[in-house]
C-alpha cells in the first residue's frame, strides 16, 4: 500500500494487490496514507509457498482489473 501511495503521489499510476486475508489491512493502511478510495485487489491467500507458475496463475487470473483499474 505504501509503495502504491508514494507512485501515486509521483504521478505514476498504480493498484494495490494483496491477498484476501490482508484486505482489511490494507484498507486500513490505504486510509492512513490518505488514499481513503483506494480499493486494493485480493488474490487468494497464501503467496508464499507457490510455486512461479501457480503465481504466474494467480497475477494472470487478476490482469483485466488490474488494466481496468489503470484505466479510471
Amino acid at each position: 500500500m505504501h509503495d502504491g501511495s508514494v507512485l501515486e503521489e509521483r504521478g505514476v499510476p498504480s493498484v494495490a494487490i494483496c491477498t484476501e486475508v490482508f484486505f482489511a489491512a490494507g484498507k486500513v493502511q490505504a486510509r492512513v496514507l490518505g488514499y481513503n478510495e483506494l480499493e486494493p485487489l485480493t488474490v487468494t491467500h497464501p503467496i508464499q509457498s507457490l510455486t512461479q507458475e501457480q503465481i504466474r496463475d494467480r497475477a494472470e487470473g487478476i490482469v483485466d482489473k488490474i488494466v481496468e483499474r489503470l484505466r479510471k
